[in-house]
């Protein structure tokens, strides 16, 4: 099935893709594209991100963003933004709606926790923990292990890798040996995942209460558009206020990376794929938009990341992370059988998996079981 139709020259479609590792028949009324985007959301992977941290830990409150709800938001930005710049759709959904699914539970904090622990035994990156994901860990299909996504989508999802790690990826990891770029489409997802989590994680700090508004006036980029709002709408308050300040963020955003990555599409003169893949870095802002968004980035970290409140959280999941790590590690009986079995190959990554694969709630039960006497299930 066809989807050149509208597409820019320089946009990934199936006739210039590099296919999936096991070959399959293609398939019928939809995409390649699209038959990616639906594996990866029938996924376990993908319906565990439900319960995963954000920013918040799942249970401080039913209204803050998870890891499965940002994933959507990404996936709506990206789905927009590819459409005005005439990209394929359905590979940058697809790509925008994975790039998380090898997060650990508890946010960055059990990202940095468990690449502790893996210290010793190769680290741990959670881009290419969602790579391992899609290309071995899932378990639905009976002639492969992984879902079997197409190279594209593979790409895609391997945001960032170490020279070290990419070495043993052979094609895939190459680009980042080479100084290549990755197709638009991939390039895309990974600053609309910036503008997403950007965006929403000042509106969960102001629900929190963590910040407030008058903290906010100091970051222009905020102050700026909620002036606008109240020039609009004189005497709008509350959670209004809040929705309409962030909604303009967002698509002066948007409208800012369409607007510099067509600027930059046609200075590089690109005409098609491989200028794409030889061409600097596409997607980017504008030269002005850069130092406010730094500036909201550290108001960010300083206010909310850094807040007493999320650093007591942040530090009991290091806590947890690291106890079940050392537990597993001296003894991998502890381990659910399907990890013991894996476990006889490489202990310290089958730990690794079983971990990154948990959810908040899970990981605190399993501590739980492991540490709290009475609990002997």
């Amino acid at each position: 099935m066809s989807t050149v139709a509208g597409l820019s020259s320089y946009a990934v479609t199936e006739a210039n893709s590099r296919g999936r590792q096991w070959p399959e028949a293609p398939p019928t009324g939809r995409s390649e594209f699209q038959r990616d985007r639906d594996r990866i959301i029938h996924s376990t992977a993908f319906r565990r991100l439900e319960y995963k941290t954000q920013v918040f830990v799942n249970h401080e409150g039913d209204l803050f963003r998870t890891r499965l709800t940002h994933s959507i938001e990404v996936a709506q930005l990206t789905r927009s933004i590819a459409r005005a710049l005439g990209l394929n759709e359905d590979l940058a959904e697809a790509i925008a709606l994975a790039h998380d699914l090898g997060h650990p539970p508890f946010g960055h904090a059990g990202q940095d926790a468990l690449n502790a622990c893996m210290k010793d035994f190769g680290g741990f990156e959670h881009n290419l923990q969602s790579l391992r994901t899609v290309d071995l860990l899932e378990e639905h299909y009976a002639a492969f292990d992984g879902l079997n996504l197409t190279y594209e989508t593979r790409e895609g999802i391997l945001k960032h890798c170490s020279l070290p790690h990419a070495a043993r990826l052979g094609e895939l990891g190459q680009r980042f040996i080479n100084g290549t770029q990755p197709s638009i489409e991939a390039q895309l997802a990974n600053l609309a995942d910036e503008i997403a989590y950007n965006n929403h994680d000042v509106d969960d700090g102001l629900r929190s209460g963590l910040i407030t508004l008058e903290q906010l006036d100091a970051v222009s980029i905020f102050a700026d558009h909620r002036r606008a709002v109240e020039a609009k709408w004189p005497g709008l308050g509350g959670r209004k206020l809040i929705h309409e300040t962030v909604r303009l963020m967002v698509n002066s955003m948007a409208l800012d990376l369409i607007a510099q990555t067509r600027s930059n599409i046609a200075d590089a003169g690109i005409r098609n794929l491989d200028d794409v893949h030889a061409a600097p870095r596409l997607v980017s802002y504008s030269d002005a938009q850069l130092p406010r968004l730094r500036d909201l980035k550290v108001f960010l970290r300083e206010n909310l990341y850094w807040h007493y409140q999320v650093l007591r959280m942040t530090d009991k999941a290091r806590r947890i992370i690291g106890d079940l790590f050392s537990a597993f590690m001296a003894d991998p009986r502890l381990l659910p059988p399907q990890y013991q079995l894996k476990s006889r190959e490489d202990k310290a990554r089958a730990i690794a998996d079983y971990i990154a694969g948990m959810t908040d709630r899970y990981a605190i039960k399993e501590h739980r079981r492991l540490f709290a006497v009475g609990e002997i299930h």
